[in-house]
């Protein structure tokens, strides 16, 4: 119980923080999507950051993907959508904490 609670307050931290610093970053710029994908590879530093990011992404895909299919857990599909649309931080906590609730 206390793994699974820490498990969705990660998730809520990993949608929370990242979005304070995009929404900031976007207000500030016109709401432009195509300036903050440029910002992401502005430099060799943000450009792997990105990549790992990425990377862990479609790894955590692939596993919701088998696990899924596997366990028949048709609602941790939801991370999918969530880890692009947010973050592997908030996408991989929400997935342990689906995948850890109670088998009934």
């Amino acid at each position: 119980m206390i793994l699974r609670s820490l498990y969705l307050l990660l998730a809520l931290w990993g949608a929370i923080q990242p979005m304070r610093y995009f929404i900031g970053w976007l207000s500030r710029h016109d709401w432009s999507l195509q300036s903050l994908i440029d910002a992401w590879f502005a430099t060799a530093a943000t450009t792997g950051l990105m990549w790992d990011a990425t990377i862990a992404a479609v790894a955590l895909v692939v596993w919701v993907l088998a696990e899924t299919f596997v366990r028949r857990n048709w609602s941790a599909l939801v991370v999918i959508p969530v880890t692009f649309l947010i973050g592997v931080g908030c996408g991989l906590p929400l997935y342990l904490f689906l995948r850890t609730r109670p088998v009934t």
